[in-house]
């Protein structure tokens, strides 16, 4: 358990982690190249290291540096793994990896901890099987285990249910070039969290394969088509970024977060415009960002785009004056916890009056006191009522250490201001 101790006058300067999303995609980009591929600045924590054991079993060697990993590409030539692939509850990690998977000869389970195994993948085993490949959930559920029997993937034209998580999409994606035949993945409906599909058509591109994307309605891949091994720079993440922007918020103090990009194609960067709605002054330079926290108000706001920022901004709104209306995010229901109802529960804790809907929640000011927040086991959770923390005397974080799975020294940060 960690207490948070309230400040006054926050003036800080943070360097934050490589993004996750950034890091998973470029560690199994880096697998499917044929040579080294040197990976500077990656994210360093759970999730990641669930990426490097998985890839490691596939017979593609993984070097960890201080500051950097070095990955030597099989070009798409996998081993089968002679065990079970443990992946924790690293959703990512879990996702990529059922379609790679379908690139090795023979079996292949992936399973992982207990919340992992009520995670859905329905939707993408079903694309998986619209293109012949055996892929099953071992329980019938749609959840892992997950057993996937290929030994290729043949491609061609496939649909895709589009409203749970972009994760599918993306699987599909990044081992598309190395099926047998083109590929085209037809979205039903329409695609959630589409800057999460920004990254990996980002990243792609970065690695030289070219996706055709029309509307976000069809993505279009070509077969045959190959990465190419280099050293690559991992973008700094701005899920992480969130909570040090609203701890300025939140105390109307000042923060600079250098060595980041401000043209990047991250969802969670809008998170700046965000704040900048409810009162806070942004100022972007070349590589750093500084804020001004104002007094904030509440607003109205569809937060499909960046589903990892909603718990910072149902935090921030504790502070605003007026409601704070979170629409467009249904699928956090099924994140590390059902991130709608863990809210809704602790934010009442700490004396907020909150309405959650099947996709909205609305968070109402009241008088707060400390108390213990449950954190769920999700990472999220902790860091951002970390930000409660810095206001209300007398939160504390129970479980701290589940930010191990995308920010392992938050808490260490987190004091420095």
């Amino acid at each position: 358990m960690i207490e948070i101790k309230p400040v006054q006058n926050l003036r800080a300067t943070v360097a934050l982690p490589g993004s996750k999303s950034y890091t998973n995609r470029a560690l199994l980009i880096a697998g499917l190249t044929d040579g080294k591929c040197r990976l500077e600045k990656p994210l360093v924590s759970d999730d990641t290291k669930y990426m490097i054991q998985a890839l490691k079993a596939f017979g593609v060697p993984v070097q960890e540096e201080e500051g950097a990993f070095i990955v030597s590409g099989k070009g798409g030539k996998l081993s089968t793994p002679d065990a079970d692939i443990f992946i924790g509850n690293a959703g990512t990690a879990m996702r990529f990896l059922t379609t790679f998977s379908a690139l090795a000869p023979g079996k292949v389970r992936l399973d992982g901890d207990e919340r992992m195994r009520e995670r859905p993948l329905a939707d993408l085993l079903d694309c998986l099987t619209q293109m012949g490949v055996q892929a099953v959930s071992a329980n019938n559920n749609g959840c892992p285990p997950i057993d996937i029997a290929s030994g290729g993937v043949p491609g061609g034209e496939v649909q895709l249910a589009g409203d749970k998580s972009s994760q599918y999409l993306t699987s599909i994606l990044l081992s598309a070039p190395y099926f047998k035949n083109d590929t085209c993945v037809h979205i039903q409906g329409d695609l959630t969290s589409k800057s999460y599909a920004d990254i990996t058509l980002d990243i792609m591109q970065t690695f030289g394969v070219h996706v055709e994307n029309e509307r976000y309605q069809r993505f279009k891949v070509k077969a045959g088509e190959r990465y190419k091994a280099q050293t690559y720079q991992v973008e700094s993440d701005w899920s992480s970024a969130s909570y040090f922007l609203a701890a300025a918020a939140v105390t109307e103090g000042e923060v600079t977060l250098t060595g980041i990009n401000p043209q990047s194609v991250q969802g969670d960067m809008q998170f700046t415009s965000v704040l900048e709605k409810m009162g806070c002054q942004i100022n972007k330079k070349a590589n750093s960002l500084h804020i001004k926290g104002n007094p904030l108000r509440g607003i109205t706001i569809n937060m499909n785009n960046m589903p990892d920022a909603v718990q910072t901004l149902a935090v921030t709104a504790l502070f605003a004056e007026g409601e704070t209306v979170i629409q467009g995010i249904g699928n956090l229901r099924i994140k590390e916890t059902d991130r709608i109802s863990a809210l809704t529960q602790e934010l009442t804790r700490l004396g907020a009056e909150v309405e959650a809907g099947d996709d909205t929640l609305i968070v109402r000011p009241g008088d707060y006191t400390g108390a213990e927040i449950e954190t769920y086991n999700d990472h999220r959770m902790a860091m951002s009522f970390a930000v409660a923390g810095l206001k209300i005397p007398g939160v504390r974080i129970k479980n701290p250490d589940c930010v191990e799975k995308s920010f392992p020294d938050f808490f260490q940060r987190f004091e420095e201001l």
